[in-house]
């Protein structure tokens, strides 16, 4: 008993360095996806595609804009469609991803040029998305975005 005990001991502890290296690789997955995510969002808001910015941000999402307004997905999907806000150029800066349990949060950069209202937004943009993974795929839930100046 004691040696079959010992013997699966031995071969059980193999599984724990392995399981680790496949959820490290699966986060590592699943935040880069999370970031293609971002490429996307960015892509279908300067096309102003909204039934594709309506698959990437849930139904609950909310964001901070500059000037401290809160914005559903409503208001910024309609928006994008009316034209009040426009993207027409998008350049990523440095993009970094954390996974914390079942959410992703991404900070990153960017420089565009875009407007807003018909007022020029154009210029260099930190920002910040939450992604969370709902039924298996992931979706923006929280954005919060400011002008680097």
């Amino acid at each position: 008993m004691i040696k079959t005990l010992a013997v699966f001991l031995i071969l059980g502890a193999g599984f724990v360095p392995a399981y680790g290296q496949a959820a490290k690789a699966a986060d590592s997955a699943a935040m880069e996806a999370v970031k293609q995510l971002e490429h996307d969002w960015s892509d279908a808001q300067k096309a102003g595609d909204v039934a594709k910015l309506s698959q990437i941000i849930a139904d609950d999402w909310s964001g901070l804009g500059p000037d401290g307004v809160k914005s559903t997905k409503k208001d910024f999907l309609e928006n994008v469609k009316n034209g009040t806000s426009k993207l027409e150029s998008f350049e990523f800066g440095p993009m970094d991803a954390k996974k914390i349990g079942t959410v992703i949060v991404v900070q990153g950069t960017d420089t565009e040029k875009s407007s807003y209202k018909g007022k020029n937004t154009s210029g260099k943009w930190a920002w910040m998305d939450v992604f969370e993974n709902r039924d298996g795929k992931w979706r923006a839930v929280r954005s919060q975005s400011a002008m680097v100046k």
